[in-house]
C-alpha cells in the first residue's frame, strides 16, 4: 500500500501544477524549438524526468540530514512536523496568489543556490539532443521555487534519504500531466489551472491539510 505522505506528495505537485506552469513554461515551451522537431515529446519528457531527478536529489540530501538528527531528538522530529504544515499553509496562500508568503524563500534560494548552478547552461544550449534536455531539466530542477522548497519540508520528515526522494518523486510526477501537456500544446489545462477560482479552489485546500497537519504535531505535542 502506498504510503498517504507519497499521495499528498503527488496531490500537492498536482494541485500546484498551475504554479510549475508559471515558472517553468516558457522553458518547457522552447523545448518545442529543439532541432528534432517530430519527436518533441521526448525532449520534454527528458527535461522533466531530469527536472524529477534534481527534486529526488534534494529530498534525500535533506531527509537523510533531518533523519539523523531527528532519531536523536524528539523536539525536532515535533519541530520538523510543525513546520511541514506551516509552509503547507504558506504554500496554499502562494498559489492562491494573496501575498508574497514564499518569495522570501525563493529569493533566498536565488542568492545562496541558484546564481552559481544557472552558469552551467551555457554548457547546454542549444537544446539539440534528448541528454542535453535531460541535464537542463537536471539543471532548472534547482530553479528556487516556493511550491518545491515547500514539498521539501515533507521530504525532511522522512525517516530515510530514500524516503525522502521518493516524497520528492510522487512531488514531481503530481506535476508531470501539466508540464508535459505544454509540450503537447494543451492550453486548455493551462488556463484552467490558472484561473483565479481554480487557484482559490487548489490554494484551499492546501491549506486545511496544513491545518490537519498541525492539528496532529500538537496532538503529538500534548500526548
Amino acid at each position: 500500500m502506498i504510503d498517504p505522505l507519497f499521495i499528498s506528495a503527488f496531490v500537492m505537485g498536482l494541485i500546484g501544477s498551475g504554479h510549475c506552469i508559471a515558472m517553468c513554461g516558457g522553458i518547457a515551451s522552447s523545448l518545442q524549438l529543439a532541432t528534432d522537431k517530430t519527436k518533441p515529446i521526448y525532449f520534454s519528457i527528458a527535461y522533466n524526468l531530469g527536472r524529477a531527478a534534481s527534486y529526488m536529489a534534494a529530498g534525500a540530501l535533506v531527509a537523510g540530514l533531518s533523519s539523523h538528527f531527528a532519531n536523536q531528538s524528539h523536539w525536532l522530529s515535533l519541530a520538523l512536523a510543525f513546520l511541514s504544515g506551516l509552509f503547507m499553509i504558506l504554500v496554499g496562500l502562494y498559489v492562491m496568489r494573496l501575498g508574497a508568503s514564499l518569495k522570501w524563500l525563493e529569493s533566498l534560494g536565488k542568492v545562496m543556490v541558484w546564481q552559481y548552478i544557472v552558469k552551467l547552461n551555457k554548457f547546454l544550449m542549444p537544446i539539440n539532443s534528448l541528454p542535453k534536455a535531460l541535464g537542463y531539466g537536471a539543471l532548472w530542477g534547482w530553479l528556487p521555487c516556493g511550491l518545491v522548497y515547500s514539498a521539501l519540508t515533507w521530504a525532511m520528515t522522512g525517516n530515510s534519504a530514500f524516503e525522502g526522494a521518493l516524497v520528492m518523486l510522487f512531488f514531481a510526477l503530481g506535476t508531470f500531466p501539466a508540464m508535459l501537456s505544454i509540450g503537447m500544446g494543451a492550453q486548455a489545462l493551462h488556463k484552467l489551472l490558472n484561473h483565479p477560482w481554480a487557484r482559490i479552489t487548489m490554494g484551499s485546500l492546501l491549506i486545511w491539510y496544513g491545518v490537519y497537519l498541525l492539528i496532529i504535531a500538537t496532538d503529538k505535542l500534548v500526548h
